[in-house]
């Protein structure tokens, strides 16, 4: 999504006033942090690019450039274990075209080869990952198209476009069927894909509100289907910022076209953006913090299946935290696989808002530590 920012949105300049107006160390330090840092979309959209408007642009193939991330804390490159994974690498990803950012949702074919990303802005790409000693080291083949409505027709209002995520649930992406998520205008779409790109959607899921209304902006962002267990073919969603009377975030998993309620316990006041599926059933979720004292937050926490039932209240476990010490951004995208040797990896893609001055686009990727892949249930 766009917005810890559309909540809260400072200019450049006021930002700059403030900072001559109020020199001590601790307010400059701050703001500075939050503007030279990446202001992850606290800043005003003035500052932004545009969004893109699909509907003026066909399926097109677009060079992307690619530079290795090599490692991941900012003040020890020499440490590679972070919580219970092992960074293998990164890559910072840029564009001439105006089409490319606002990367939201992310899915990973099984061979961990090629990929497609949804954007905020109605779009989809596709590309080729290469790795280099186990490392990501190219970006290649990149190809980006409009997403589309029922009709044919490239989705046309904005509040239409705000795809979040993207799963996907048969075959690869050159040829297979995609679940994606949209926020404003809250639905959860079947897609094929093929040699021509994402097809229109063949059926839509809306959320259930018997919990109460999401935000427009705060609703769908993690999604996931369940390949094993008692609910397997079961999608599961879970809105960004929809709270009960006891601040828990709201989630539902659906049994045919029944939706059944869940709870996540909030720990420490992050919002919920992003999920995939162990190999083994259970599910990670990545979360997101943002004030303007500490910056930008990562956090990645697992769910054990077996806790997955209607009515449940569940808390999980945090397996990394990240901060700004960290090399992240706007965090939104997560897509797990598994790789040759049986290692489980997780992708995670930036969203820049389409603000390139100061953000970014990168794609990380780690290793579940051998031993939590056990625990997971993974084999």
């Amino acid at each position: 999504m766009t917005a810890p920012v559309r909540e809260k949105t400072t200019t450049i300049r006021q930002t700059r006033q403030r900072l001559h107006r109020h020199r001590t160390p601790i307010a400059c330090g701050a703001a500075l942090a939050a503007l030279l840092a990446g202001s992850f979309a606290v800043i005003d959209r003035s500052t932004a690019e545009p969004k893109p408007d699909p509907r003026a642009l066909g399926v097109r193939e677009i060079t992307v450039t690619a530079t290795p991330i090599r490692t991941f804390d900012r003040t020890d490159s020499a440490r590679y274990r972070f919580g219970k994974f092992t960074f293998l690498g990164g890559l910072r990803l840029s564009s001439p075209e105006k089409s490319f950012g606002g990367w939201s949702g992310i899915a990973i074919d099984p061979d961990g080869r090629n990929l497609i990303a949804v954007s905020d802005a109605g779009l989809w790409m596709t590309a080729r990952l290469g790795h280099d000693d186990g490392r990501p080291a190219t970006f290649e083949n990149a190809r980006t198209g409009p997403l589309k409505a029922m009709s044919g027709s490239p989705l046309g209002r904005e509040r239409d476009r705000d795809a979040e995520a993207v799963e996907l649930v048969a075959g690869t992406t050159k040829k297979g069927q995609l679940l994606i998520a949209f926020e404003q205008n809250h639905r959860i779409g079947r897609f094929d894909i093929g040699p021509g790109g994402v097809a229109p959607p063949t059926s839509y899921i809306r959320p259930d509100n018997s919990r109460g209304t999401m935000d427009g902006l705060k609703g769908f962002e993690a999604m996931t289907i369940l390949t094993t267990g008692r609910y397997r073919g079961s999608i599961v969603a879970i809105a960004e910022h929809l709270h009960d009377s006891s601040g828990n975030h709201t989630g539902w998993f659906w049994t045919g076209a029944k939706a059944n309620a869940f709870t996540l316990t909030d720990i420490g006041g992050y919002d919920i953006i992003g999920m995939a599926e162990l190999p083994g059933g259970d599910l990670v979720l990545l979360e997101r913090r943002f004030n303007w004292l500490e910056g930008i937050k990562m956090r990645l926490r697992r769910v054990a299946l077996a806790e997955l039932k209607p009515g449940a209240k569940i808390e999980g476990e945090v397996l990394l935290e990240a901060t700004m010490a960290q090399d992240i951004d706007n965090m939104e995208g997560l897509s797990i696989h598994q790789d040759q040797a049986g290692s489980t990896i997780l992708t995670l893609i930036s969203d820049d808002n389409f603000n390139q001055l100061f953000q970014r686009t990168i794609l990380l990727q780690f290793k579940l530590q051998a031993g939590e892949d056990e625990q997971a249930g993974v084999r």
